[in-house]
């Protein structure tokens, strides 16, 4: 009999900054993240398509590579999946309306503040164990 792996979820960074994008994926791997790095929104969709990923927090920039901004892609993954983190990033103002429960960050911000994320997304996700699609 093989031993159960421990739960380990998913965080979906979308950046098209490749510096910005790998520190926040440094910083979610240590806090015990697996992370699906993205730079559109587009490729970001794909990923929320795909049954079986165990994604519990989205993070993604305003303005990305692509024609859909950050917003877009945060109103697609509340739509599609309402149990998901989200946290937008800008360093400009919003010009449009995020989905209810998302979370704006203006830039710059922290990187303890990813880790804070981090850990208050473990702490509230009450469907831990179970994939999309499950």
């Amino acid at each position: 009999m093989g031993q159960s792996q421990p739960f380990r979820a998913t965080a979906l960074i979308v950046e098209d900054d490749p510096t910005q994008r790998e520190m926040i994926a440094l910083l979610l791997e240590e806090s015990e993240y697996d992370v699906i790095a993205c730079e559109s929104a587009e490729a970001a969709e794909l990923v929320l398509n795909k049954p079986g990923h165990r994604i519990r927090l989205l993070m993604t920039d305003v303005n990305l590579a692509g024609r859909m901004s950050g917003v877009e892609l945060a109103h697609i993954a509340r739509a599609r999946h309402p149990h998901i983190n989200v946290v937008v990033t800008s360093g400009r103002p919003l010009s449009q309306p995020l989905p209810g429960g998302t979370k704006f960050w203006s830039k710059p911000w922290a990187p303890m503040d990813v880790l804070r994320e981090a850990e208050v997304t473990l702490e509230r996700a009450p469907e831990a164990g179970r994939s999309f699609g499950e």
